[in-house]
């Protein structure tokens, strides 16, 4: 592969990460949730709770970047703050019904998107694509 093909490559592959992220965008809009507490939703979503370092390293932010999804998240009942029963000091966060009701909106919403953006390839292609995909990753 010459330098001009892999140009394209980077570009198309760069093409398609922003049209998943505008996709993702406008399906967290009904509920007026950023990407950033979209994911850290779904991160709680797959914990019983977590504390705020853990959560920022999953999320792979800062720490105070975490603490402010947190906030904004708390301040819409989405999450609650509870103490760490194995460490006083520490601060767990987890999901409110409401909260898990919205993360599990959200994950349909968007699996929804990604099945109709994908559609547009038929099965062998889908099938490399995930396969090259997971390659990379």
């Amino acid at each position: 592969m010459d330098e001009h093909e892999e140009a394209g490559l980077s570009e198309a592959f760069w093409a398609v990460a922003r049209r998943l992220r505008h996709l993702t965008k406008d399906a967290l809009a009904p509920w007026q949730i950023t990407p950033s507490q979209s994911r850290a939703l779904n991160v709680l979503g797959r914990q019983e709770a977590l504390r705020l370092n853990e959560l920022a390293e999953q999320l792979r932010i800062a720490p105070r970047s975490a603490t402010e999804v947190v906030d904004d998240l708390q301040a819409r009942g989405l999450v609650e703050r509870r103490p760490d029963p194995a460490d006083r000091r520490a601060t767990l966060v987890a999901l409110t019904d409401p909260g898990r009701d919205t993360a599990q909106a959200i994950e349909s919403a968007r699996r929804t998107e990604a099945d109709r953006f994908f559609s547009a390839l038929d099965p062998d292609d889908h099938t490399q694509l995930a396969r090259i995909l997971r390659k990379l990753t």
